[in-house]
């Protein structure tokens, strides 16, 4: 049986990426590919209780390599329970976030390191990184402007956190674009929807 793909979607808060994954799910499935949707932290039951701490609005005391740990706790859970298998049946995997949110939020903007950050989760994930990344850059102004107009959106601990910790998050993807510029694609997120959408689709389809 041939092997699946896994291809991450990232982005700062706000980016689209979520509805964007959902609209190249509907396409792939509407085409007849088999594909599977999933999320981090969470996706899967344990993973999910984790994502329940890590984001619960009441902790905002806690620290940022506890916060990175709980991340690549989530991670390697959701990967050998989930991501693995299903790539192994063959499925097209589409990840809401993965490994690169961890380097740009924990190892940029909270300061630990990307290095240290990555050393982390090269232990959580062992080689399972993905084929492509989706990165969907938008300036965090207009990133927050969009969270703030949408009332569906669940309102997490880091939507707490000020208009300088987004600024370094994306300053954070850039660096890691920059180091993995053969496996990240960039996307900019301020175009419209459909236009987007258009452009992953695209990226998604080469790969098939």
């Amino acid at each position: 049986m041939k092997k699946g793909l896994f291809i991450t979607f990232e982005g700062p808060e706000g980016a689209g990426k979520t509805t964007v994954l959902h609209m190249v799910s509907e396409y792939l499935r509407n085409k007849g590919v088999n594909c599977v949707t999933t999320r981090e932290p969470g996706g899967i039951e344990i993973s999910e209780k984790i994502r329940g701490i890590i984001l619960d609005n009441k902790n905002t005391n806690m620290d940022p390599r506890t916060e990175a740990l709980l991340y690549a706790a989530a991670r390697r859970q959701h990967l050998t329970e989930k991501v693995v298998p299903a790539i192994n049946e063959g499925c097209i995997v589409l990840c809401d976030r993965f490994i690169d949110s961890s380097l740009a939020y924990q190892g940029y903007a909270r300061g630990i390191g990307i290095d240290d950050i990555y050393n982390i989760n090269i232990f959580a994930i062992d080689e399972n990184m993905p084929n492509k990344t989706l990165y969907f850059d938008i300036d965090p102004e207009e990133g927050l402007r969009r969270i703030n107009a949408n009332k569906q959106r669940e309102v997490n601990r880091l939507d707490l956190e000020g208009l300088d910790f987004h600024r370094k998050v994306r300053e954070g993807y850039k660096e890691v674009l920059h180091r993995y510029e053969d496996r990240i694609v960039e996307i900019d997120a301020s175009k419209t929807l459909e236009e987007v959408f258009e452009e992953a689709v695209r990226i998604v389809e080469g790969l098939l």
